[in-house]
C-alpha cells in the first residue's frame, strides 16, 4: 500500500507539470483524478491478492489437518493460534458444504439428481473428517467441532437421498403408468424399485423406503393381475363364460404369488372371486349360452358356395 500511494503521488505530480507545461488552464483536476483511480487498482488488486493467499492458507491447513493433522508442534503444546485456526478452518468447509446442498435443494425440485449429488458430497465430508479426527495430531476442540459437524451432516446426507428416492420413485411410477404394453409398464416400475432398493442398503431400517417399496410392488402386482382380468372381462363379454372363469383363476394364481400388501392382495381376490361366482351362476341357470368358436370358411366350402 505504501508503494501504492507513492505511485500515484508521482503519476500526479508528473500528471500536473506535464499538463501544466502545455498550458492546461486546470491542470491540478484531471492529474487528480488519475492518480485517485491508480490507487483504487492498487487497493482493489491488494484485496484480491489478498484474499486468494487466505483461500490457498485455508485449503493448505485443512489438506494439512487430513493427512498429518494440525501439528507443528506435539498434540498437547499446540499454540492456541494453531488450534483456533485449525477450528476456523473446520467450520468454514462446513458452511461451505451447507451452502452446497442448500442450492441442491433448491434445484432438486426439478432435478432430483441434484439429491443424489449432495448425497455424496456429504459422504465425502464425513470419509475426511473421519480421517482428521483418527490422526493422532488433531487437537481436542478440533475432535469435538468435527464430531458436532458430522452429525449435522448426516442428517442432511439421509434428507437428501430420501428426497432423491422420492423423485425418482414419483418419476418412474408416472411413467409407469403412461405406458400401454404390460411388459413396458412392469420393466419401468422395477426401475423405480432398483433406485429404492439402492437406498434400503444404507438404511435398511427406514419405514418410508420400505412404504414406497410395497407400493411399487403393489402396483406391478396390480398391472399383472389387470391384464388376466381384461382377458377375462373381454372373453365374458364374448359369453365365453367358461374361458372367462379360467382366466379369472389365472388372475387368482399370479395375485397369489405377488409382493404386495395383505390389505391390497384380499381386497382384490374378493373382487376377482364376486365376478366368478356370477360367472358360474349364469352358467349354471344357462341364462346365455357360450358362443362356440368362430372358424374361418376352408377353401372347399368357398368352392361349394360359389358353385351354388
Amino acid at each position: 500500500m505504501l508503494l501504492a500511494v507513492v505511485v500515484s503521488l508521482i503519476v500526479f505530480f508528473g500528471l500536473w507539470w506535464l499538463l501544466d507545461v502545455s498550458g492546461d488552464e486546470a491542470p491540478l483536476l484531471p492529474a487528480g483524478l488519475v492518480a485517485s483511480v491508480v490507487l483504487l487498482v492498487a487497493i482493489a488488486a491488494r484485496e484480491v491478492v489478498m484474499r486468494r493467499a487466505w483461500a490457498r492458507y485455508t485449503h493448505e491447513l485443512e489438506m494439512r489437518m487430513g493427512s498429518e493433522g494440525v501439528q507443528p508442534t506435539p498434540a498437547g503444546l499446540q499454540r492456541p493460534a494453531t488450534r483456533k485456526a485449525s477450528v476456523r478452518a473446520t467450520s468454514n468447509s462446513l458452511r461451505a458444504l451447507q451452502q452446497r446442498l442448500a442450492h441442491a435443494d433448491e434445484a432438486g425440485a426439478q432435478q432430483p439428481a441434484a439429491h443424489l449429488e449432495a448425497f455424496r458430497l456429504c459422504e465425502q465430508y464425513l470419509s475426511s473428517t473421519e480421517e482428521t479426527i483418527r490422526a493422532s495430531g488433531t487437537a481436542a476442540d478440533v475432535r469435538v467441532a468435527l464430531r458436532a459437524g458430522q452429525e449435522r451432516v448426516r442428517g442432511l446426507q439421509k434428507h437428501h437421498l430420501l428426497s432423491w428416492v422420492r423423485g425418482e420413485a414419483q418419476r418412474y411410477t408416472r411413467e409407469a403408468q403412461r405406458r400401454v404394453s404390460v411388459s413396458d409398464k412392469i420393466e419401468t416400475a422395477m426401475r423405480a424399485l432398483d433406485v429404492i432398493n439402492e437406498a434400503l442398503q444404507v438404511y435398511p431400517a427406514e419405514p418410508e423406503l420400505r412404504d414406497s417399496a410395497l407400493a411399487v410392488h403393489n402396483f406391478i402386482a396390480t398391472v399383472k393381475v389387470a391384464h388376466w382380468v381384461e382377458l377375462a372381462e373381454r372373453a365374458a363379454f364374448r359369453g365365453r363364460y367358461t374361458r372367462a372363469v379360467a382366466r379369472y383363476r389365472d388372475a387368482l394364481f399370479y395375485l397369489s404369488r405377488a409382493e404386495m400388501s395383505d390389505d391390497a392382495r384380499e381386497e382384490a381376490a374378493d373382487r376377482i372371486n364376486r365376478e366368478i361366482e356370477m360367472l358360474r351362476a349364469r352358467l349354471a341357470v344357462g341364462d346365455l349360452e357360450e358362443e362356440p368358436p368362430l372358424r374361418r370358411p376352408t377353401k372347399k366350402g368357398k368352392d361349394r358356395r360359389t358353385s351354388s
